[in-house]
């Protein structure tokens, strides 16, 4: 099939890996526009870009979508699908509408839970049990569309948000193959979401970072899963601010919320509001690098 393909994170990755494994014309690639990276600010290739171009594939970084420039570009290279995996751009109706199988988007959840910028993170944050992937038609309204075929997946109980990133986008990919084929096939379910069902996953912000050591150890434990690699979980700690990268299950304790209870080799012990208490595995100081707990209390031990 002739597919044009949009995306740009690591995720978006692995769907048009396997769509040019699996031998479609991928006859164009749309991508974000190179962005600044580090402290040299040396414009950076966005990972799809970086794949689509050890591929030979044309690759496309409108800036606008609805200037006319894009809609031109799609018209040229005359798709008969579009692919859209986290592209982080809206696509106007005209363009949804070009090509003859029309226009799909891989989506990181179990639709129509978690609409929105950041599904991964939330199902995490929220202590779900289990998430997934969704093929689905683009509508006008975001993530709204009719599911083509959905895929599930267990969350682990010490899972981040990096790591069920990475497996959703082969779960996705294994998806998008199957939802392509039965396109083709003219063999494609069309399941309308239940909008009274939908929730929404909001963009992450910094404001999420801190830690309220009222909470429950497990809500906690997720915040810091969820908020993997940005912005991180923090925390100020006798007198030193953290950024927290993994917790472990601790004990339990009649201390307030928030008190040191131990800091050793298993890490910083800190209790929490339902009596229990969770250990800071791995942190990074203020300044410093991110390291194991016990490895930055021997150099900086904290007196209980």
């Amino acid at each position: 099939m002739r597919i044009l393909f949009m995306g740009t994170p690591d995720f978006a990755v692995a769907s048009l890996i396997r769509l040019v494994e699996d031998g479609h014309d991928i006859c164009g690639v749309f991508t974000q526009p190179d962005k600044p990276k580090n402290r040299g600010h040396k414009l950076a290739f966005s990972p799809v870009k970086e794949y689509a171009l050890s591929q030979n594939l044309a690759v496309y970084q409108p800036l606008k979508m609805r200037d006319g420039e894009a809609m031109s570009i799609v018209e040229e290279l005359a798709p008969e699908l579009i692919v859209v995996a986290a592209y982080g751009k809206i696509l106007p109706e005209n363009i949804l509408n070009y090509p003859k199988y029309g226009s799909i988007n891989v989506h990181s959840s179990l639709l129509p839970k978690y609409r929105g910028a950041a599904p991964i993170n939330w199902a995490i944050l929220d202590g779900d049990a289990e998430t997934g992937v969704s093929i689905m038609y683009m509508a006008k309204e975001l993530d709204a569309g009719d599911v083509i075929l959905q895929k599930a997946t267990a969350i682990g109980e010490d899972e981040d948000a990096l790591t069920l990133t990475a497996r959703l986008a082969e779960l996705g990919a294994e998806a998008l193959a199957e939802a392509v084929e039965a396109l083709k096939n003219g063999t494609a379910n069309r399941t309308p979401q239940d909008g009274s069902k939908q929730t929404y996953a909001a963009m992450l912000s910094k404001e999420m970072s801190p830690i309220d050591w009222s909470r429950p150890a497990r809500a906690i434990d997720c915040q810091v899963r969820g908020l993997i690699p940005w912005p991180c979980a923090s925390t100020e700690l006798a007198g030193q601010r953290f950024k927290v990268y993994r917790t472990a299950p601790g004990g339990k304790t009649d201390k307030a919320p928030g008190t040191i209870l131990a800091a050793g080799k298993m890490g910083i012990e800190v209790a929490c509001g339902d009596g229990k208490s969770l250990c800071i595995t791995e942190l990074q100081a203020e300044g410093g690098k991110r390291m194991a707990a016990a490895a930055y209390l021997l150099g900086h031990p904290i007196q209980i």
